[in-house]
């Protein structure tokens, strides 16, 4: 059994978040210059290379990628042969509050609309897992893609074509808003809560495993959302989408959940392990 003191992690996850804010994931940079090599429209082509250079300047000078520094969504997995000693869920918002401390806060009360001007509470979901190791992962997400996400709740009889349809409207409903070129999470079964959920798990572990048909409807909803013609920036393109990332959990014979995240290109996150 391992003991880890929760005060522990406070000074090093700020760190990390602080460096994640002025870091577009590698990913993310990596598919923003694929797209412009592929781009036809100049417009957008420019746009992207805008982008490309936004996060360049972002980087080298410790400066945000982007004005909105969003809400602090975090996944923690913990070993069951780990022992935390003190408040976890205290320690995580701490590290929160000192890594936003110069960053924008964007936490409010949803009633009074009150700044609590720390940016937390942070979203925390906990999982308990094998092992000795505590693992956090964390997600800036912003309200301008977060508005434009949507669930769907479908009958089986939709099937694949009624998922990569509810996947398209959500992005022609969102248009230009959410910045695009976007980062899509899209949960597929379990109930309401479930499939949301795993939108957002698409996202941050993008790099998961995936079953063959799975990675073959990512790969059918990015062709399809690229053909929508709304490129980056809404200026009209081949790229409205970077990449799509599907995770699914089995549901009720009933029914087909279906939850679209959108995600900006400014996609800032990391994995720590402890």
């Amino acid at each position: 059994m391992r003991t880890i003191r929760a005060d522990s992690l406070i000074i090093p996850l700020s760190q990390k978040i602080k460096h994640a804010l002025t870091h577009v994931s590698d990913d993310a940079v990596k598919l923003i210059k694929k797209a412009q090599e592929k781009e036809t429209s100049p417009l957008c082509r420019w746009a992207l290379g805008q982008i490309a250079e936004n996060n360049e300047i972002a980087a080298r000078e410790n400066a945000y990628a982007c004005q909105d520094c969003g809400q602090a969504l975090i996944f923690v997995s913990i070993g069951q042969n780990v022992h935390v000693e003190g408040g976890l869920t205290a320690a995580l918002n701490k590290a929160v509050e000192l890594g936003y401390e110069t960053a924008r806060k964007s936490v409010a009360d949803p009633l009074t609309r009150i700044n609590t001007h720390t940016n937390t509470p942070a979203i925390i979901h906990y999982d308990i897992t094998e092992g000795d190791t505590l693992t956090v992962s964390y997600m800036a997400k912003g309200a301008g893609s977060e508005n434009m996400s949507k669930l769907y709740m479908l009958t089986p009889s939709k099937g694949i074509d009624g998922i990569i349809n509810s996947v398209l409207d959500c992005v022609k409903c969102a248009g230009s808003s959410p910045c695009p070129p976007v980062i899509l999470g899209v949960g597929i079964g379990g109930t309401t809560d479930v499939c949301t959920l795993l939108s957002k798990k698409a996202l941050v572990f993008e790099n998961a495993e995936k079953r063959a048909d799975e990675a073959q409807l990512e790969q059918k909803i990015l062709a399809a959302v690229n053909n929508l013609g709304i490129g980056a920036q809404g200026f009209g393109g081949d790229i409205t989408a970077l990449s799509v990332h599907v995770m699914t959990a089995p549901t009720h014979i009933g029914m087909l959940p279906v939850a679209v995240t959108v995600q900006c290109h400014s996609d800032r996150k990391f994995t720590a392990s402890f």
